[in-house]
């Protein structure tokens, strides 16, 4: 029977419109005679006919699949789902339910990816998915294909499909190899039989086609190499062995099939590797020597003008700019880390990397040039990137470009213009961008004069120019293979400093650090070769005087700065012990004995203060380091003494609740066990010569401020008691403010034991079950005489971080009342830490849980600006400084946009939130 005829008056308007007229109605008489019923359906249904046609006309392997298949049609069929872009999520679904109950699920596969890619294809051309969104599609088909091909071959050992290339990048063409890497864990030989099986399921040729070519050559040695490797094994090339093109290809690396927690793990993995600390300058130099070769290639083949991809002002003068901006770039920023080129390019445009109006030419360059590629490609699903040479192939393109013939210029001629047009545009800004010499000097090459380097560091804002110039010179300064290899490290140093708070103390420091021809050529090499390091010195010295100075007495910590497992171990409680007895032990002589103690102190200072400075320790982590090693100083120099009788070293305030700051006095009471006056007088001694110990300054420093006024009888009474005497004192003579005091004592050195005794002396008078409120109005009226009466001249009480409104004494006295109030009937309540107390209120119920995060991030805030601005100045401050001293410790703190106003900002908004909550829960007010 012949097939019925359709309704020619739509029809003829469809194939009319169409890109080939011609081709179209061959292509339909082709369709209806394979499908006799799609004759009706084809006049009803516009979105039907009109995406057959288009896909017809572009694409012949699409078209034999509808011919092969009518079931190829139904995206047309389906309205919302063909109108809405679908979800990764969403194809996932859509692969399982259709191989759901197959016996052949590969042949199933395909035959849904192939419907699948002709929804993308007829989407494409009708206009309802732009080229970002198709790119998005095929990938997320892609990714769930090779799901569906994990799921086939049901590897026994986890294995993991990590996408690279086109598809990590969610930008995948018709034609695009499906790039990809296998890494595994267990059993490698099963691993390598499963990625062999699912490369034969993507690739396999059969009558539907193949699912996706799929390619696993950027893999570490290449098809020389295993089909998949452990991570174990990944680390090791990539650490020894990776060349600088496939260190860049990982940009584009994510885990898209298998195990994704195992692909997860190796994407975290590589990413030291694709953003190094430091890029060698020789990478940049690889990359344009790659591109060069390619260049070259396609010159000698006369194919430049015809590559849309690697020829001049193609699609890879685009991808290659937007990828070595991101390796010189991205290391520092990683807003600009998209695996997506458009998405990288938009990235680099907001970040002030690339000039818009640049953007804006190649992302409309990259969007015609993809365009083009994609319908190249759709032809037969071949990968090509060439322009026809013959003039009917290339005219049909500009036509299902959207091209048509006008008055003056054909379609062909009007692609033709705008392809030259944009050809020019794109090599232009493509030369600017890649071979621009800054970017080798961010990169590390160098070496810059010193008149050169004073230009660059105006731009990076080092404000004294004197002091500047001075220091280039000292560190420049000679022939000596010293000053070249300083010359070499300058460029990449300056850019280090010039993001640190304050840049002109860092190069002031650095100067200092390397005063003296053996010590800079040290340095020198050791920046040059350790480019962690450098870069980690550069933040310590621009971020803290008291840190410079103890880096430059002990400049080896320049190697652990280098290391970021030894910066991540904070200090250990009895190893610190063990090396503060060990700095003390061997010398005999008291002067000696101090003086190691320093420098023990300051080298241990140094450690804490570069694992805060670098984001290795936050500031509750600082206090309980700070703590330790005041402990163990404490318990070196106690046992430096050798002394007679039992005695402990009981430490209070911020000592006894491990918070200590770096500028904090430590607070101590001592305490022996002994009734005559004999043991009386050793105990004074011991006492005041321990003293002696840590607070006396000497030509190593201070190891701490020491203050034993908390003591009974203050600075009037004997430095050491009894336990019988503070018993004596306890029951008869004690203050509210001394029992509340003694909420944070705690043994830090000397007779543990005796220490526990003491404690277990003064609990019953500090946790009592009878704290009435008439002592509870003492602590309210010490803490208002305080608020009147102890801000000292010059410092501002509107900022001030340890007695301000709703600062550390208000949360710290708040705390202590509830202790008073509640501990004696909840021994949970009993912790000395002001933090660790506030979560154990929270969670006995006694402070809400709005009311306890306010007081807690009121705490943090002020103690983390107080430790910062010590560090920057090396001056105990108890507010918030201004001028240029704010302006430094508001970057320090992480404040960029107005950093000064916006640190002040926080400052009002944290504290007066904590202090509502003060006023009514210490105060009952409110």
């Amino acid at each position: 029977m012949a097939p019925r005829p359709v309704d020619a008056s739509s029809l003829a308007r469809t194939i009319e419109a169409s890109a080939d007229p011609t081709r179209a109605r061959a292509a339909l008489v082709r369709v209806v005679e394979a499908h006799p019923g799609l004759a009706d359906e084809l006049a009803s249904s516009d979105r039907l006919r009109e995406g057959l046609v288009a896909v017809a006309v572009a694409s012949r392997s699409l078209l034999h699949a509808v011919i092969r298949s009518e079931a190829t049609l139904d995206p047309l069929r389906d309205g919302p789902g063909f109108a809405a872009e679908r979800t990764p999520a969403q194809y996932l679904q859509g692969v399982r339910t259709a191989l759901a109950d197959r016996d052949d699920a590969p042949t199933g596969l395909r035959r849904w990816k192939r419907t699948e890619l002709f929804r993308i294809a007829a989407r494409d051309l009708l206009g309802s998915a732009d080229l970002p969104t198709v790119g998005r599609e095929l990938a997320a088909l892609a990714e769930a294909c090779l799901a569906a091909a994990v799921t086939i071959v049901d590897p026994q050992t986890p294995l993991a499909v990590v996408a690279m290339g086109k598809l990590g990048g969610r930008e995948l063409n018709y034609a695009s190899d499906v790039d990809v890497i296998f890494v595994h864990e267990g059993d490698t030989s099963e691993a390598e039989r499963a990625a062999r099986a699912l490369l034969q399921v993507m690739t396999a040729p059969s009558p539907d086609g193949i699912v996706f070519r799929t390619d696993a050559d950027l893999r570490p040695e290449g098809r020389a190499g295993s089909l998949t490797r452990s991570l174990e094994a990944f680390d090791g090339y990539y650490a020894r062995w990776a060349q600088t093109w496939e260190r860049q290809a990982l940009i584009k690396a994510r885990p898209v099939a298998g195990d994704l927690g195992l692909g997860q793990r190796f994407f975290d993995l590589v990413q030291p590797y694709v953003w190094p600390e430091a890029l060698d300058p020789e990478a940049v130099r690889q990359v344009r020597a790659m591109k060069a070769r390619s260049e070259a290639i396609l010159e000698r083949q006369g194919l430049t003008n015809r590559e849309l991809k690697r020829g001049a002002g193609g699609i890879r003068d685009i991808e290659f700019a937007v990828q070595l901006l991101q390796m010189v770039h991205g290391r520092h920023d990683p807003a600009l880390r998209s695996p997506t080129t458009l998405d990288a390019l938009d990235a680099l445009a907001a970040g002030g990397y690339v000039d818009p109006a640049d953007a804006r030419t190649l992302d409309d360059a990259y969007r015609f040039l993809r365009t083009a590629e994609h319908r190249l490609q759709l032809v037969d699903e071949q990968q090509t990137h060439l322009l026809p040479a013959d003039t009917e192939a290339r005219t049909l393109l500009a036509r299902v470009m959207g091209y048509r013939d006008g008055p003056e210029h054909s379609a062909l001629e009007q692609f033709d213009v705008e392809h030259r047009t944009l050809q020019a545009r794109v090599r232009s800004i493509h030369e600017r961008l890649f071979f621009q010499p800054l970017l080798e000097a961010v990169a590390g090459a160098g070496p810059l004069s010193p008149e050169a380097a004073q230009a660059r560091l105006t731009a990076f804002g080092f404000v004294d120019a004197q002091r500047t110039r001075d220091a280039l010179t000292e560190l420049t300064h000679g022939f000596t293979r010293r000053s070249r290899l300083m010359q070499q490290v300058l460029p990449v140093l300056l850019a280090w400093l010039s993001e640190t708070p304050d840049p002109d103390l860092g190069l002031l420091e650095l100067r200092r650090l390397a005063e003296g021809p053996d010590r800079s050529a040290l340095l020198a090499r050791n920046f040059r070769d350790a480019p962690g390091a450098a870069e980690r010195v550069c933040r310590v010295l621009g971020s803290s005087r008291v840190l410079g100075e103890a880096l430059r007495r002990h400049p080896e910590f320049v190697a652990t700065l280098g290391d970021k497992d030894a910066l991540a171990q904070p200090l250990d409680g009895p190893a610190l012990v063990a090396a503060a007895v060990e700095s003390t032990r061997w010398r005999a002589d008291p002067e000696q004995r101090r003086d190691g103690l320093r420098r023990f102190k300051r080298r241990q200072l140094l450690h804490v203060g570069s694992r805060d400075v670098l984001g290795f320790a936050d500031v509750d982590d600082v206090g309980r380091e700070l703590s330790a090693l005041a402990d163990a100083a404490f318990e070196a120099a106690l046992q430096g003494l050798r002394p007679e009788i039992p005695f402990a070293v009981i430490g209070m305030g911020r000592l006894g609740g491990r918070e200590l700051s770096y500028a904090s006095d430590v607070d101590v009471l001592f305490v022996y066990d002994g009734r005559t006056a004999a043991e009386f007088d050793v105990a004074e001694k011991i006492a005041t010569r321990f003293m002696r110990e840590i607070g006396q300054t000497t030509a190593e420093g201070q190891a701490f401020r020491i203050d034993a006024a908390l003591r009974p009888e203050g600075r009037h009474g004997p430095l050491a008691r009894s336990l019988d005497g503070y018993r004596t004192y306890y029951e008869r003579w004690a203050l509210t403010w001394e029992f509340q005091s003694l909420l944070r004592a705690r043994t830090v050195a000397g007779d543990t034991a005796l220490g526990q005794r003491f404690r277990a002396l003064v609990e019953p008078y500090v946790y009592r079950d009878d704290f009435d409120e008439e002592s509870a109005r003492e602590v309210r009226r010490i803490k208002a005489r305080v608020e009147r009466e102890r801000i000292p001249p010059g410092e501002d009480p509107q900022f001030h971080l340890k007695l301000g409104r709703g600062s550390l004494s208000d949360v710290e006295f708040t705390v202590q009342l509830l202790q008073l109030q509640h501990a004696g009937r909840v021994p949970a309540l009993r912790e000395p830490s002001t933090v660790k107390a506030l979560q154990a209120l929270r969670s006995a119920g006694v402070l809400e849980p709005p009311d306890a995060d306010a007081l807690v991030d009121a705490y943090r805030f002020c103690e983390r600006a107080r430790n910062a601005a010590y560090l920057l100045t090396g001056r105990p401050t108890d507010s918030l400084p201004g001028g240029r001293d704010g302006q430094h410790l508001a970057r320090r703190l992480g404040y960029s946009d107005r950093p000064d106003a916006s640190l002040r900002d926080d400052y009002r908004r944290v504290t007066r939130r904590a202090r509502r909550v003060v006023e009514r829960v210490f105060y009952g007010t409110g």
